[in-house]
């Protein structure tokens, strides 16, 4: 495996060598301009080429801190060695025989590994696809299938994905369903329990745990009594914390709401991991942060290190279609089923223990920011599934969206820290599981550093 800077390796962050982007890097995004999608949302002008551990060196030699690991992708950073080892020596033995029409024995290993680690009690059955949208495209005709039953209840500022299905549950910007439309049929969206955006985080937490019961109940005293007959939905969608939606969790007697609804009206409840899963809240699912099980859990990001993977599991009894019902040429590939138990010895063995330490060490600094400075409106997450909200006041809650962006796009950037926003004016930080405290600490000067920059700049307008 190719080594970077063995200097940057040592010190873990990053070492810029040149403006960027630089002359390579110019060169890759004329390329791009010409030949590539413009509907993929690119945030700053990085030009990836090698990785190491938390380390991304640019097609310059520049080396950064990387705070976003693929979008929540690389959960045992980039090239983990036994990943890579992984990789490398199934792809010598078996690139591809389609689960579908053949058997293929790491299928069940994965399987059984996946089983021990559901979030309910009892046998467990699953269901390989390639991304996260496909694992949530699986989750809704499983649900419509076993209930038989059309209508499923989803979130608003939800993200679940990209394809016809998974969008039609996905609200989270208009742009992602303009002009796609008629999408699935069935779909109602409610509100998500964001505390802070409606009540404020000085509320008590009396307050805010009745508004949550609220926004749960909504479903029982509005939409059951007026528009959607109970017996007739499938399904309750949601992610445990939202991802693109401003990573906000759902507060734990929402969940618990929730699972006393479906109970009690025959409904599956479906937990969309895929950004949340894999050990990255210090758990290896956020919904087992509120003690409920769900009957259906969806996983992508971060389960497989990077390599294409989705899964989609369920308690046994519900995942009852017979043979044709769904399937995926690719899903449950050899290498990338190779990748996953490999990620997964990395995240029992170390890196789920480290986000759960790491996480609260850097929640707990960044906790200080909310009255340090006031573009800060709320600090959030689990784990390293951390959220920065900002604010250009913090009694009407005005959201800062422009000056996030210019810390994630530019300020951040131009010192060598990879970051993403997420939700209208939040930044997100979902560094690979096995980042350190040294490494952490050197994201949060960045990033404080940007942060008091802007502050100052609000505070002169």
């Amino acid at each position: 495996m190719t080594v970077m800077n063995e200097a940057a390796v040592r010190a873990g962050g990053p070492v810029l060598k040149m403006p960027i982007p630089g002359p390579n890097a110019k060169r890759v995004l004329e390329a791009d301009a010409r030949l590539i999608s413009p509907s993929y949302t690119r945030s700053y002008p990085m030009v990836a080429k090698k990785g190491a551990g938390a380390l991304v060196e640019d097609v310059d030699g520049n080396i950064f801190l990387d705070f976003a690991a693929g979008i929540a992708v690389c959960s045992t950073g980039h090239c983990h060695p036994e990943v890579v080892a992984a990789i490398q020596k199934q792809a010598a033995e078996l690139i591809h025989i389609s689960g579908t029409d053949f058997y293929y024995e790491n299928m069940t290993t994965l399987a059984e590994r996946l089983s021990k680690l559901a979030p309910w009690k009892g046998p467990s059955k699953v269901y390989y696809g390639n991304s996260g949208t496909e694992a949530v495209e699986a989750a809704m005709k499983l649900a419509r299938y076993h209930t038989q039953r059309p209508y499923i209840i989803a979130f608003y500022n939800a993200f679940h994905g990209r394809t016809m299905g998974a969008l039609s549950l996905t609200s989270s910007k208009p742009q992602q369903r303009r002009r796609f439309t008629p999408l699935v049929p069935g779909v109602t969206h409610i509100p998500y329990p964001h505390v802070y955006r409606q009540i404020g985080n000085h509320a008590s937490r009396q307050e805010q745990e009745a508004y949550a019961i609220s926004c749960a109940k909504f479903i029982e005293d509005k939409l059951f009594k007026t528009t959607l007959p109970p017996e007739e939905v499938a399904a309750i969608v949601l992610e445990p914390i939202q991802g693109e939606g401003g990573y906000v969790p759902a507060p734990a007697v929402f969940m618990q709401e929730l699972r006393r609804i479906c109970d009690a009206n025959g409904i599956l409840l479906v937990a969309d991991e895929v950004q949340s899963g894999a050990g990255r809240t210090g758990k290896m699912w956020a919904i087992q942060h509120t003690g409920v099980e769900p009957d259906i859990i969806t996983s992508a990001k971060g389960i497989a290190s990077g390599m294409p993977l989705g899964v989609m599991m369920s308690k046994a009894h519900i995942m009852d279609w017979v043979p044709g019902s769904h399937a995926s040429t690719f899903g449950g590939n050899p290498v990338c089923i190779a990748a996953s138990l490999a990620t997964l010895d990395v995240l029992e063995r170390e890196a789920i223990k480290n986000a759960e330490t790491t996480g609260a060490y850097m929640k707990q600094r960044m906790k200080t920011w909310v009255e340090k400075y006031a573009i800060v409106g709320d600090v959030r997450g689990q784990g390293l599934m951390l959220g920065v909200e900002l604010v250009k006041d913090k009694r009407t809650r005005e959201q800062a969206k422009a000056e996030r962006d210019r810390i994630v796009d530019v300020l951040a950037f131009e010192r060598g820290v990879l970051m993403l926003g997420c939700g209208e004016n939040t930044i997100r930080l979902s560094p690979p599981l096995i980042i350190n405290k040294d490494q952490a600490d050197i994201a949060l000067d960045v990033l404080e550093e940007c942060i008091g920059i802007v502050d100052r700049e609000v505070a002169a307008k």
